[in-house]
C-alpha cells in the first residue's frame, strides 16, 4: 500500500502545537490537490487563477 498513513509525519517545530502542524499539513494537501486539478489548469490558461500564483509569488519574495 502506498501513500502516507496517520502518524507518518513526526515533525517538531518550536513554537507550534501539534494541532497547528496538522492543520498546516491538511491545508498543504488540499492546495496540492487543487494545483494538480484540471480546474486549476484551466484557470491558469484563462489567467483567472489567483490562489496558487499568489503563493508562488510570495515564495519567490522570501528567497529561501
Amino acid at each position: 500500500m502506498s501513500g502516507f498513513q496517520e502518524g507518518d509525519f513526526d515533525v517538531k517545530i518550536e513554537g507550534m502545537q501539534e494541532e497547528e502542524i496538522d492543520a498546516l499539513l491538511k491545508k498543504y494537501k488540499r492546495l496540492n490537490k487543487y494545483r494538480k486539478s484540471s480546474i486549476c489548469a484551466i484557470k491558469t490558461m484563462d489567467g483567472s487563477e489567483d490562489i496558487i500564483s499568489s503563493l508562488v509569488e510570495e515564495a519567490e519574495d522570501v528567497n529561501l
